[in-house]
């Protein structure tokens, strides 16, 4: 209904008296002032203004807008001075899902370099493993989710949904400290064919499970936990083995448990997924920016 031009104009109009004084306030033309008058009128479909003699008085409905004008014109300075901050990086909130050796890893190191360069861009956490975390992403309950795919496993990705690599994060075997194998740099799977097993996740699970019958055995599942934590717990008390991702060697806590790679070699990918539409966002774009960079650091894990 409003123009937030004629607004200003005529709160000018108002503050000086005459539309000659709110011309030279304005550095306008006074029929330039006329024609927005005008136009204002017409839009509100009522006069604003009247005169009597050669002074000028409000109307009724003049009087009325006269009291929102300056209202207005603040509220719309407050909104123009929050998109230019969150344009210019100065604020932002962006809700990031992730896996839980993510949030140990990748995430606390995104967060630290996003507080020392952007304090103003708040982050808000959710864990959630795939599939279920892209489904956050699709309903709109989270702006990036960090999920990860195992080799020959299909990720069901929207059209409308981005995905932007971050790095091939190798599969380990975390052993008890004490245990003969922990002497070898790298382990073959199938020597651990009749050990008791930790499985994680579903997806993780599956991906074992696979790679077990690759190597001609059933594997003992003993505990299924989505816990790092409870996982090498378990290991340390020597009560299974387990098959992890490298990045939970960056937290591992106990002394008693330690990780050795794979012969031959088992990675998964690690992604971030976005709406496309969401990439032109600034503070979403700079979270991936930083996940990006912190990836890179990680190359190979």
């Amino acid at each position: 209904m409003f123009d937030s031009r004629h607004i200003k104009t005529f709160h000018a109009v108002v503050q000086a008296g005459s539309y000659s004084a709110a011309a030279r306030s304005l550095g306008y033309t006074q029929p330039a002032i006329t024609q927005q008058m005008k136009a204002l009128e017409r839009s509100v479909g009522t006069p604003l203004f009247t005169r009597v003699g050669r002074a000028m008085r409000l109307t009724e409905a003049g009087e009325a807008l006269a009291r929102h004008a300056g209202i207005i014109l603040e509220s719309i300075s407050t909104a123009q001075q929050q998109m230019s901050a969150i344009t210019r990086l100065r604020t932002g909130r962006v809700r990031l899902c992730a896996f839980p050796s993510a949030t140990a890893t990748l995430v606390p190191e995104t967060l630290g370099r996003l507080a020392a360069g952007h304090p103003g861009i708040r982050v808000e956490l959710l864990e959630d493993e795939p599939p279920e975390s892209l489904g956050r992403l699709v309903r709109g309950e989270c702006d990036i989710t960090l999920a990860f795919t195992y080799p020959g496993l299909h990720e069901d990705v929207p059209d409308e949904v981005a995905e932007i690599p971050l790095l091939e994060d190798q599969l380990t075997v975390l052993l008890p400290t004490g245990h003969p194998l922990a002497r070898r740099r790298a382990v073959k799977l199938a020597d651990l064919a009749e050990e008791r097993w930790i499985a994680g996740c579903l997806r993780c699970r599956a991906n074992f499970l696979h790679e077990c019958a690759e190597q001609g055995f059933a594997p003992d599942i003993a505990f299924t936990t989505d816990d790092n934590l409870v996982v090498q717990s378990l290991v340390a008390e020597g009560l299974g083995v387990a098959m992890m991702p490298g990045l939970v060697l960056s937290f591992l806590c106990h002394r008693k448990v330690t990780g050795r790679a794979l012969d031959p070699a088992s990675r998964r990918q690690v992604s971030a997924y976005v709406l496309r539409e969401h990439l032109r966002i600034p503070a979403t774009a700079l979270v991936l920016e930083e996940l990006k960079a912190v990836a890179e650091n990680r190359l190979g894990c």
